[in-house]
């Protein structure tokens, strides 16, 4: 996870130098401000700057009350309900604006959530370092043989040394055109031509500022385990910052959205027949195949 002497110097900086404030702060992220948190092999996270806390939220549902904090117990209940019962308004109370180092194909997959605000690395102005994700061997898998957008059995030693060398020894010749194709005492090509050869793999960098319930719609599906595992360590690494800085935010958040399933209105009464000692199959459940499938694969853990 190199950092340019820039950005380091940056970091430093910023942590040498805190400033006093009248608004609220969160001790747990104040910990992780400006400090980057590696992912993947290049890659990371860091905290620029946040707003907010578990008692903002609680202060936006109580809007009518002033001051939100009655007492720990009152708060933590209430961010509860909130989250159980589906109220997104006072969780957006609360912004993070996020650092992120990342492939490219994590960052055309990340933009996918188009509720926040994004800066990202101009290659058409700056030229992009020589940095590539090269997936470690335990992460080289063959096409799942189910999904078609996943991942299925390791490949062979063989097969997997043969994959490495091809990404390593592509990324390579791609980065030594790229820098020929922009040289001034050569080609000179525009950087906004020359970049089009470079492979997905490239890392890029951005800002990304998000609001507490849209980020948790975004770790509810890339921290999940059907997520991708290069996005999904990113989310993972984002859940530990988001634990520190609304620790009963995220609680709720685990138990509603991570931990929980959502049932359709034919898996509930197929539940409530089951409960009452009848014989519900594929058949007499009212559920396509799939349906029944999934729903089999929340009842029976066996």
């Amino acid at each position: 996870m190199p950092l340019s002497p820039e950005q380091q110097a940056e970091i430093d900086a910023l942590r040498a130098t805190p400033a006093p404030t009248l608004r609220a702060v969160a001790p747990g992220m104040e910990r992780h401000l400006y400090v980057p948190q590696p992912v993947l092999d290049h890659g990371f996270v860091r905290v620029v700057d946040y707003m907010g806390d578990d008692a903002a939220i609680c202060q936006a549902a109580r809007v009518s009350y002033g001051k939100g904090t009655k007492s720990v117990q009152n708060d933590e209940g209430l961010i509860r309900y909130l989250m159980r019962h589906w109220h997104s308004t006072p969780f957006e109370m609360c912004e993070v604006k996020l650092h992120v180092k990342l492939p490219v194909f994590v960052a055309r997959q990340w933009i996918r959530h188009r509720t926040a605000n994004v800066n990202e690395y101009s290659a058409r102005y700056s030229i992009l370092d020589r940095e590539f994700y090269i997936p470690a061997p335990e992460h080289i898998n063959s096409q799942s043989k189910v999904n078609n957008q996943g991942r299925g059995e390791l490949l062979s030693p063989e097969d997997s040394a043969r994959v490495l060398e091809m990404l390593k020894a592509d990324s390579t010749r791609a980065y030594d055109n790229y820098e020929a194709m922009i040289a001034e005492d050569g080609i000179g090509l525009a950087r906004e031509l020359a970049r089009m050869n470079l492979p997905a793999n490239v890392y890029t960098q951005w800002y990304w500022k998000v609001d507490l319930h849209n980020l948790f719609h975004f770790l509810r599906l890339r921290a999940d385990a059907h997520a991708q595992y290069e996005i999904r360590v990113y989310a993972e690494e984002i859940c530990k910052l988001v634990a520190d800085w609304v620790p009963f935010a995220y609680r709720a958040f685990e138990d509603y959205r991570l931990g929980a399933v959502t049932l359709s209105a034919q898996m509930v009464e197929a539940m409530r027949r089951m409960l009452k000692g009848e014989e519900v199959t594929a058949e007499n459940c009212g559920m396509s195949a799939r349906e029944w499938r999934e729903f089999m694969g929340v009842v029976d853990k066996s």
